[in-house]
């Protein structure tokens, strides 16, 4: 069925109901030339007569008849299933998708959904927590996070969390074997831990920058993993230098587990963004979980 072949439809059944031109024409907003056109269009069409007409009324023939009892029901139930989207407004209700890190998830999102779930039970979140950088176009997620810089230019990015910064840090057995290092260049005789990027599945570089000098070094050692957690782990346990973003080590500083080192090349950067497509049409149910997460300054 062709989108005109509706408001023929809906002509016809104003017609019908209210066996009046007249009436029919001023329920629709429109004149009784026009939908007397419309009629004709739509019967034409259809090789039947629908409406029997003299000077005095309008009254459906039999297989208009057919036809409006059919037709009832149907926009009836049209209009039932917009009156319930509607109520959308009111009560936001749907499945929000999104693609984090497992860090991420753990840290950021899921304090936050924890609040805001109990009171909007109509609400389901769905969390697909990987490292690898997804493309939440092609998955079908309704957003992403991923730290600032990372985030595409074409997306919509919202603030989720503070800025980070990235630490060196090791055991204090490990400083107890070897002597701090004081520049980025003095990692060649230390045990590094490195990060293999999940993504691109090469070794992370160790990115520094001081007074607006920026260095990339490669360092070396004998331990690698694809996430912070077991690089973390490798370094309270005396293996050697970790560098990964601040938040995986606040507290083991904090209780002195853990040495920072060179933390004046390491500089504040963006921290975590939540993004989608900037064409994208927030639903209630996606615009609420947006504004839970976002950081209020």
């Amino acid at each position: 069925m062709r989108r005109q072949d509706f408001g023929e439809l809906n002509a016809f059944m104003a017609v019908a109901e209210e066996r009046s031109f007249t009436r029919a024409a001023a329920k629709l907003g429109t004149s009784q030339s026009t939908l007397s056109q419309t009629i004709g269009r739509l019967e034409a069409r259809l090789g039947l007569r629908l409406l029997t007409r003299n000077t005095r009324s309008v009254a459906p023939t039999e297989v208009g008849e057919r036809l409006l009892n059919t037709l009832l029901p149907a926009f009836e139930g049209i209009d039932r299933q917009l009156a319930d989207l509607t109520q959308l407004r009111d009560r936001p209700a749907g499945t929000v998708r999104i693609n984090a890190t497992e860090r991420v998830a753990e840290t950021v999102l899921w304090p936050a959904l924890r609040r805001l779930l109990p009171n909007y039970p109509d609400i389901q979140v769905e969390i697909t927590a990987e490292a690898a950088l997804t493309d939440i176009v092609a998955g079908r997620y309704d957003a992403g996070v991923r730290l600032g810089e990372l985030v595409d230019k074409d997306m919509v990015s919202v603030r989720i969390g503070p800025q980070l910064r990235m630490a060196a840090v090791a055991s204090p057995s490990y400083f107890a074997r070897k002597p701090p290092p004081h520049t980025p260049q003095d990692l060649a005789d230390h045990d590094c831990i490195n990060l293999r990027l999940p993504t691109l599945g090469d070794i992370y570089a160790w990115e520094f920058e001081k007074d607006g000098r920026e260095l990339r070094v490669r360092v070396e050692g004998s331990l690698a993993f694809n996430g912070g957690r077991m690089i973390v782990a490798a370094a309270l346990d005396g293996f050697g230098i970790a560098y990964v973003t601040s938040d995986y080590v606040e507290q083991a500083i904090a209780d002195g587990r853990l040495l920072r080192v060179l933390e004046d090349w390491s500089p504040p950067f963006a921290g975590y963004h939540l993004y989608y497509p900037s064409r994208r049409q927030l639903s209630p149910a996606f615009a609420l979980v947006v504004d839970a997460l976002r950081l209020h300054s």
